[in-house]
């Protein structure tokens, strides 16, 4: 599976319409109970990339967007404007927005990840697709700087320290992140008389599984 480390045009995305998905197998009992169980750990997200277009240039740079990923075939990086970084939409990014792991004193490598927490419920979100020059990350309650104690991989999400973290010391993280997905069609139809009127294409995209 093809994967290209280019975002869909943000200004395009920006207005559009989706979310996470989620797949819940229920099962109604003779007694009036149900049972319910789901095959995904993680959400799956989809969105409509068709409502944010405003002009015919617009147009133009869908199409382009699209031919170069030769429709469905390769995937991309994708602006969730409701959900794009560590911290609250209307908080900056902060080096402890998100635990990310513990120290062990040999281990070097950690994964980005997003907890959503409500209640007594909570999920963690894998973060494989990070922006690159907004990450920031936390060691024992203090910030580290790139570049000196730490890397990340932009493609992977994963952070690696020049020096294991040490028996117990807490690692945080901070970023913008996009996500990754692919059109869910090998076809757009464009009418320009429909969409000076208003009519926009429909073109779906969904979250791809790295």
């Amino acid at each position: 599976m093809g994967f290209h480390e280019v975002r869909f045009p943000a200004n395009l995305s920006f207005g559009s319409v989706g979310g996470p998905e989620r797949r819940t197998e229920v099962v109604a009992l003779t007694n009036g109970f149900e049972e319910r169980n789901t095959p995904w750990a993680e959400a799956r997200r989809r969105y409509d990339a068709g409502v944010g277009l405003r002009s015919l240039d617009d147009i133009a740079g869908l199409i382009a967007f699209f031919e170069a990923r030769q429709g469905q075939l390769c995937g991309f990086r994708w602006k969730d404007w409701a959900d794009y970084k560590s911290s609250r939409p209307s908080a900056p990014v902060a080096y402890d927005d998100q635990p990310i792991g513990v120290g062990d004193g040999v281990t070097a490598d950690f994964q980005l990840v997003k907890t959503y927490a409500s209640g007594p419920g909570s999920q963690v979100r894998v973060i494989r697709k990070p922006v690159a020059g907004t990450v920031r990350i936390g060691l024992q309650g203090d910030e580290v700087q790139e570049g000196v104690h730490w890397a990340v991989d932009a493609a992977t999400g994963v952070v690696t320290f020049a020096s294991p973290p040490a028996v117990g010391e807490r690692v945080t993280a901070g970023f913008e992140f996009d996500v990754p997905v692919r059109f869910d069609t090998d076809r757009i139809q464009v009418s320009v008389a429909s969409f000076q009127a208003g009519d926009v294409p429909q073109v779906p995209v969904v979250e791809v599984r790295l």
